[in-house]
């Protein structure tokens, strides 16, 4: 075998070798007990096929385009409602198929994230919205809000973060008032993923005006619908990358509440909205690890294509060894979310590996889409080019959903438990 076809063959989309066992359900299910097995299952074969098709005909061929424009994909948002590659792991008793499990969505996030990351986003948040619901939602409420995603194509977003409060959960200001049987809602929230499309929100605001109170009490979750007087979504933002995202403020002035669309009760906000990362984190992972196997994918094409000194620029060990070294964190961050993905779709606590999968997937592909552009030079720094995009979309996956440097604190914090339990 000569040097240019071991180059080829080591440096092929890893993509096409997604690998590992998962349920159909996020429900608890005992622990497989025959060993490893990296195989998918007929099932998410064909969903990753489907997944797969949908991303080269619908995605990829508008994914600059959208880049460019910054309008919301709405087109591609119904047709992947269409064929049923959202909203999976709606309940059945809402109209849902109820079967997708979280290592069914990373599946489909790999994938769309590959055509584009900014395209999976838009799709992705309406999950990220709706995870509260499915775990704290009574069947009322769920019925009512998730039953609306399965009836025509609408978004849900995720309305946490606050001007002053990103990270710092612990820090929002927004706040809800009990008034008789209603709850008055006032404040201000920023960079709201969906902002400006979502049907409706999940709110955390403080409940609780005494500083001093823990904020495992402080906070309520609601449900709160975009058309309600007071809510008030502004300007879309002009973001670095992934512009096909819709991002936003939105202030809520005097938005009044039923109780009815309480999540549980008073003071159970913090929990749910920290308990919705578990199950939306290695999503993101996946999304990271679809936009650095696309970025692997440009570098390789282009590095057989060009030529410097009279052969190929992949046959020179510098480029080579950086498509290898692309190839091996495409590679460990794709297990990375398989195994939080696995974990929680089973039944155990996959904080850890969520935070640890969210990280590392987020920082390769950074080092991808970066490592791409270098390969494709001059090239690379040219918008009529693909790595330019793929190096600006990829930033954001250390920022959303919790920064690389919250997720170290997270992964810390439990491995010193862990050691002081165990000494």
């Amino acid at each position: 075998m000569n040097p240019l076809t071991q180059i080829v063959r080591a440096t092929r989309p890893i993509y096409r070798n997604l690998s590992t066992s998962a349920t159909r359900s996020s429900a608890a299910k005992p622990i497989p007990t025959t060993g490893l097995c990296f195989e998918l299952n007929d099932e998410q074969k064909a969903l990753q096929d489907l997944a797969r098709k949908f991303t080269r005909e619908e995605i990829i061929p508008v994914a600059a385009q959208y880049d460019k424009s910054g309008e919301y994909p709405w087109p591609i948002i119904k047709k992947a409602w269409e064929v049923g590659l959202m909203n999976g792991h709606v309940p059945e008793h809402c109209g849902g198929i109820g079967n997708f499990g979280v290592f069914d969505e990373c599946i489909v996030a790999d994938e769309f994230a590959f055509g584009c990351s900014g395209i999976c986003t838009a799709i992705g948040s309406s999950g990220l919205g709706q995870t509260p619901v499915i775990i704290a939602g009574n069947k009322e409420q769920q019925k009512k809000y998730l039953g609306r995603l399965i009836e025509e194509p609408l978004v849900a977003a995720y309305g946490v973060t606050e001007p002053g409060a990103g990270s710092d959960v612990a820090g929002i200001k927004t706040r809800a008032e009990k008034k008789g049987d209603e709850w008055i809602l006032n404040g201000q929230k920023m960079w709201i993923t969906n902002g400006g499309v979502a049907n409706w929100y999940f709110v955390l605001a403080r409940t609780n005006p005494d500083p001093k109170c823990p904020a495992s009490k402080a906070f309520t979750g609601f449900i709160v619908e975009r058309e309600w007087p007071g809510v008030v979504p502004g300007r879309k933002e002009q973001n670095m990358g992934q512009r096909a995202s819709d991002t936003r403020g939105i202030t809520f002035e005097d938005v009044r509440i039923p109780k009815e669309n309480v999540l549980i009760g008073e003071g159970a906000g913090f929990k749910i909205a920290m308990g919705a990362f578990d199950k939306t984190r290695p999503p993101v992972a996946a999304g990271a690890t679809g936009l650095a196997a696309r970025a692997l994918h440009e570098a390789t094409k282009y590095s057989l294509e060009r030529k410097t000194f009279g052969v190929p620029i992949a046959q020179h060990q510098a480029v080579a060894f950086m498509l290898a070294d692309m190839a091996i964190g495409v590679e460990s961050a794709r297990l990375a979310w398989q195994k939080a993905a696995w974990m929680v779709d089973h039944g155990q606590k996959n904080t850890v590996m969520a935070s640890v999968a969210k990280a590392y997937a987020s920082e390769v592909a950074n080092k991808a889409a970066t490592d791409a552009v270098q390969v494709f030079g001059g090239n690379g720094f040219n918008t009529e080019y693909p790595v330019e995009k793929l190096m600006r979309d990829a930033k954001i996956y250390q920022i959303y959903e919790g920064t690389s440097q919250i997720q170290r604190l997270i992964i810390s914090r439990e491995l010193l438990i862990a050691a002081k339990q165990s000494a």
